[in-house]
């Protein structure tokens, strides 16, 4: 099966990220140069259906993502899902410019062994091309990219446990790079460029993207997260998963959580935040960064982004792609609000309607 990670496609589209605690969907429309978000829901799943980004359980994922259609009343039944950037390999290959989009599959299928170190049967191939090679107008930069099939093929089968059709399989970061650029206006730079950091704070993973004049010139992934905090409310005052995650997020704990739980984890954070930063410098001629741009659900800290930017000395902000947008009425701007910085992946797969 080929991976349509940037083909064009002028339909309707649900992007759907699936993480490791739960899946988030959302539906835009387009009207001029608005955009108005439809629908979209966050739905959790079972404990370990998902792991490091592998899916489990099928049937697990399937059953909530058609739960969380079925609840959000989502008009499309096409969607986009991402694969991890850590399972994609992606290379820019040069080719001759006069062939045919048909002549660079088949001369790609055939040399393809020299690129990616896996049996080519066990691999989904997709490619761009990305405009002319400088100096030499006869070639064109191509980019290449694939991935394991079976990460398509388990995804394709949750879809239709889900009762959904699969249109767009892309990569994460690439999606976070389209959903990026509904920030950006947001953020105030200076003339000479900019380059930003994001950094996704999921449940079980953190990953930082780096964003040069708005193209992901490096990606990194963290096992950390906000599980960990859930889990030290958890061994702390003695709930289950399900009362310390609505704890964490609505409040309640006793007197001493502030002190004793969040602010080391705060501090944790920030350590993370710091250490990614510092592997990127080391390990590429940047040797600093214009913005943070804090996503994932642990991002909604209140007061994160003021200390993360007194304790690296970088102005951060919280990820919002939905500032400019306008809602539909059964869209709750409250819940919206406090889940916007866990959905950039969504997004950016949602604006694949509009390619």
């Amino acid at each position: 099966m080929d991976l349509p990670f940037l083909k064009k496609k002028a339909v309707s589209l649900l992007g759907l990220d699936i993480s490791s605690t739960s899946v988030k969907l959302l539906e835009l429309s387009k009207a001029g140069d608005s955009y108005r978000v439809e629908s979209y829901g966050v739905e959790p799943l079972p404990p370990n259906a998902v792991v490091e980004k592998n899916i489990n359980d099928i049937e697990g994922v399937g059953e909530a993502i058609k739960r969380l259609v079925d609840r959000t009343k989502a008009g499309s039944k096409l969607s986009a899902v991402a694969v991890s950037g850590s399972s994609v390999i992606t290379k820019i290959i040069e080719m001759e410019a006069e062939l045919s989009e048909d002549e660079m599959e088949s001369q790609i299928q055939v040399e393809a062994d020299q690129y990616i170190p896996y049996p080519l049967d066990e691999v989904a191939i997709d490619f761009e091309v990305q405009g002319e090679v400088e100096g030499n107008p006869d070639h064109v930069k191509v980019l290449l990219a694939a991935c394991r099939s079976e990460n398509v093929d388990m995804r394709q089968d949750v879809l239709e446990v889900a009762g959904l059709g699969l249109k767009v399989v892309d990569v994460e970061a690439y999606a976070v790079e389209r959903a990026y650029e509904l920030i950006e206006e947001q953020l105030d730079f200076g003339s000479d460029g900019e380059t930003i950091a994001m950094v996704d704070i999921g449940a079980t993973m953190t990953t930082l993207s780096v964003m040069d004049n708005g193209k992901t010139v490096y990606t990194r992934e963290q096992l950390f997260g906000g599980k960990q905090l859930t889990e030290e409310i958890q061994r702390r005052y003695g709930l289950s998963v399900e009362e310390a995650g609505l704890a964490k997020k609505q409040g309640g704990l006793p007197d001493d959580y502030d002190s004793e739980v969040l602010e080391p984890f705060i501090d944790a954070v920030v350590q993370q935040v710091a250490r990614s930063l510092q592997f990127f410098f080391s390990s590429s001629q940047y040797n600093d960064v214009d913005y943070i741009v804090l996503a994932g659900g642990t991002s909604a800290i209140p007061g994160l982004p003021e200390i993360v930017q007194e304790k690296v000395g970088t102005p951060a902000v919280v990820a919002n792609p939905f500032t400019n947008m306008s809602l539909a009425s059964r869209v709750s701007a409250t819940s919206l609000a406090s889940d916007a910085p866990a959905l950039l992946i969504a997004c950016g797969l949602a604006l694949r309607s509009f390619d």
